[in-house]
């Protein structure tokens, strides 16, 4: 963590960026190219799911000296009610900016991003960077009476990418006669760019030959088959008229034209120098739609293990069935460097999943696994510290590894894999328990409506990341 020494930094900030927010300069000064060796690699899900893009953008877009006069008020309690609601909003995302200055990752996947469904509107990324993660925040969290400010943090490059979720499908998926968002998108969603993920680093990221999966049929990968129904006596969750007990839950149409991923599965090498030369890792990202919410089916449950599998058979020569959104078909070379970055939705010891999927993964030989469940596995002392305080769902109490849980839920769901051939020196979860610094970015009882906690405060997620050595 870098920490400014002075508070006077936080005001001298404010003053020279309150008129830099001008939509028609796309220049944003950077620091040079890292040139260690070594490279933090994050995942994040921030939690910026909003009611809509443009809610999420006009937060983003306050300079900083229009989120000090809110936040001026919200600590001298003079906000009004329509103030307090965007007050908080701000809270939270400069809590999400803080952690990521104290984690310092150079390379962060950021999940729950919202975009404008296509990635093409770069609005919301740009005014995160320009006016959070450019400015010091309070190490301490926003909402703390004393000042501990942070260095600023840049990346050069940014990438979002379009999205399944809120995409309106022209079936009626739910089977409740008619086709309606968000249950009939063929990634749930209120609107299309809901739940969308994003890529920062201070890397070059190879744009050229990115490859997205978004398109990537359900049907296509081998041994899926359309999901059927399976809970048929239970009166809250009545089988369809004209269905029964065993039926196929997708229409033939439907089947045909399902996408496999949830969001999008994307492949987005970034190439960083070292005195060896350039080295290339890909980064695989996605975000799988959680194993729960079914109800007489195993839709959810099969399409979160489809998604992990799919990455398994990526990275493991098992892929010569898969083919991207522009027509290449196959996996990853057998000698590429890659990270598996994502809310995967999945622990490979708890929770409603398929375990074994995940597990799987994890314990491949492609895979480093003191980095999965070995001496580098991510750990934190805030999520033991959730579980015993009855902070984190109680349901999940007895899971066997408290310490490398990363979120609230008291699941490990967010996940950094790295291939066997990385180098990881160093691990952790940010996740600071009641006797450490950081403590308000995560509680706060004083802000929104969750009991001060979770994605009221920053987020039901944890930042997870690991070090690389090149």
């Amino acid at each position: 963590m870098k920490v400014l020494k002075t508070a006077a930094a936080m005001a001298v900030s404010v003053v020279l960026l309150a008129g830099c927010n001008d939509e028609t300069n796309n220049y944003y000064p950077i620091d040079p190219e890292p040139s260690t060796t070594d490279v933090r690699i994050g995942v994040y899900n921030l939690s910026f799911d909003r009611f809509n893009y443009e809610d999420l953008v006009a937060e983003l877009k306050l300079t900083p000296a229009e989120q000090q006069v809110l936040m001026d008020k919200w600590f001298d309690e003079s906000l009004t009610e329509e103030e307090k609601s965007v007050a908080e909003k701000i809270i939270q995302i400069k809590n999400v900016a803080a952690i990521i200055q104290t984690e310092r990752p150079a390379v962060l996947m950021m999940a729950e991003f919202n975009n404008d469904g296509t990635g093409e509107d770069l609005a919301g990324i740009q005014a995160f960077r320009l006016n959070y993660l450019t400015v010091p925040q309070n190490a301490l969290g926003a909402t703390s009476d004393e000042v501990k400010l942070l260095e600023p943090i840049q990346f050069a490059y940014v990438e979002n990418f379009s999205t399944n979720t809120g995409l309106l499908s022209d079936h009626d998926l739910n089977r409740d006669g008619k086709i309606a968002l968000p249950d009939d998108a063929w990634g749930f969603g209120f609107y299309h760019g809901q739940y969308a993920f994003s890529l920062i680093s201070q890397y070059p990221i190879d744009t050229a030959n990115i490859r997205t999966f978004q398109n990537f049929k359900w049907k296509d990968m081998p041994g899926e088959t359309n999901p059927v129904i399976t809970n048929c006596d239970d009166d809250k969750n009545p089988i369809p008229e004209g269905m029964a007990c065993g039926d196929e839950w997708y229409t033939e149409e439907a089947w045909a034209e399902k996408p496999m991923s949830s969001k999008n599965h994307v492949d987005a090498p970034i190439i960083i120098p070292t005195e060896g030369g350039d080295k290339v890792i890909h980064l695989l990202l996605s975000h799988p739609t959680p194993p729960i919410f079914d109800t007489l089916t195993e839709n959810n449950k099969l399409l979160n293990r489809a998604e992990i599998k799919f990455w398994d058979d990526y990275i493991s020569g098992n892929g010569s069935y898969i083919y991207d959104d522009a027509g290449n078909k196959g996996g990853i070379k057998d000698d590429a460097s890659f990270v598996i970055l994502g809310d995967l939705n999945a622990d490979p010891e708890s929770g409603d999943g398929y375990l074994d999927t995940i597990k799987d993964l994890m314990h491949s030989t492609h895979v480093n696994q003191l980095a999965t469940h070995g001496v580098y596995a991510p750990m934190s002392l805030g999520g033991p510290e959730c579980l015993s305080n009855g902070e984190c769902r109680e349901q999940n109490w007895g899971t066997k590894y408290p310490d490398v849980i990363t979120s609230t839920s008291g699941l490990r769901l967010d996940h950094v894999i790295p291939s066997s051939d990385l180098n990881v020196t160093d691990s952790g979860v940010f996740w600071p328990a009641s006797f450490e610094d950081g403590r308000l970015l995560m509680n706060d009882e004083r802000v929104g409506q969750y009991g001060g906690g979770g994605k009221s405060v920053s987020s039901d997620h944890r930042l997870v990341w690991i070090n690389v050595e090149l």
